[in-house]
Protein backbone atom coordinates (compact mmCIF):
# COMPACT_ATOMS: atom_id res chain seq x y z
CA UNK A 1 0.00 0.00 0.00
CA UNK A 2 1.16 3.34 -1.08
CA UNK A 3 0.01 6.65 0.90
CA UNK A 4 0.77 10.32 0.89
CA UNK A 5 0.70 12.24 3.92
CA UNK A 6 1.32 16.12 4.87
CA UNK A 7 3.22 16.54 7.98
CA UNK A 8 3.50 19.75 9.65
CA UNK A 9 6.20 19.63 12.55
CA UNK A 10 5.96 21.87 15.73
CA UNK A 11 9.63 23.58 16.26
CA UNK A 12 10.58 21.71 19.19
CA UNK A 13 10.24 18.09 16.66
CA UNK A 14 11.74 19.69 13.24
CA UNK A 15 15.14 18.51 13.96
CA UNK A 16 14.21 14.96 15.23
CA UNK A 17 14.54 12.32 13.46
CA UNK A 18 10.76 11.36 13.36
CA UNK A 19 10.75 9.75 10.30
CA UNK A 20 13.55 8.08 10.06
CA UNK A 21 12.43 6.78 13.48
CA UNK A 22 9.13 5.93 12.53
CA UNK A 23 9.97 4.38 9.26
CA UNK A 24 12.72 1.79 10.63
CA UNK A 25 9.88 1.01 14.08
CA UNK A 26 7.14 -0.18 11.39
CA UNK A 27 9.32 -1.42 8.15
CA UNK A 28 7.67 1.54 5.81
CA UNK A 29 9.65 3.03 2.69
CA UNK A 30 9.39 6.67 2.90
CA UNK A 31 9.37 8.81 -0.10
CA UNK A 32 9.92 12.77 0.44
CA UNK A 33 7.91 14.62 -2.24
CA UNK A 34 8.26 17.95 -1.42
CA UNK A 35 9.34 19.62 2.01
CA UNK A 36 9.87 23.57 3.37
CA UNK A 37 11.76 23.44 6.44
CA UNK A 38 13.01 26.49 8.08
CA UNK A 39 14.15 26.77 12.25
CA UNK A 40 10.60 27.61 12.61
CA UNK A 41 8.21 25.60 10.22
CA UNK A 42 8.75 22.43 9.26
CA UNK A 43 6.22 21.05 6.44
CA UNK A 44 6.99 17.65 3.91
CA UNK A 45 4.42 15.94 1.61
CA UNK A 46 5.60 12.06 2.43
CA UNK A 47 4.55 8.77 0.39
CA UNK A 48 4.46 6.05 2.22
CA UNK A 49 5.26 2.47 1.23
CA UNK A 50 4.11 -0.32 3.63
CA UNK A 51 1.65 -2.46 4.81
CA UNK A 52 -1.83 -0.71 6.30
CA UNK A 53 -1.35 -2.05 9.65
CA UNK A 54 2.20 -0.39 9.57
CA UNK A 55 1.32 3.03 7.83
CA UNK A 56 -1.43 3.41 10.48
CA UNK A 57 0.49 2.35 13.30
CA UNK A 58 3.61 4.75 11.95
CA UNK A 59 1.27 7.92 11.28
CA UNK A 60 -0.45 7.30 15.04
CA UNK A 61 2.89 7.47 16.58
CA UNK A 62 3.91 10.69 14.76
CA UNK A 63 0.44 12.26 15.93
CA UNK A 64 1.28 10.96 19.76
CA UNK A 65 4.62 12.98 19.21
CA UNK A 66 2.87 15.94 18.25
CA UNK A 67 3.21 16.16 14.33
CA UNK A 68 0.00 17.48 12.24
CA UNK A 69 -0.74 14.64 9.79
CA UNK A 70 -2.78 15.03 7.02
CA UNK A 71 -4.11 12.94 4.20
CA UNK A 72 -3.09 14.06 0.36
CA UNK A 73 -4.95 12.80 -2.44
CA UNK A 74 -3.88 13.11 -5.98
CA UNK A 75 -0.21 14.22 -7.49
CA UNK A 76 1.88 16.28 -6.06
CA UNK A 77 3.72 18.37 -8.92
CA UNK A 78 5.32 21.00 -6.93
Amino acid sequence: MKTRIKLTFPQDLIKEPVIFTMARKYDVIPNIRRARVTETVGEMILELEGSDEAIEKGIAEMKQQGVNVELVEGDILE
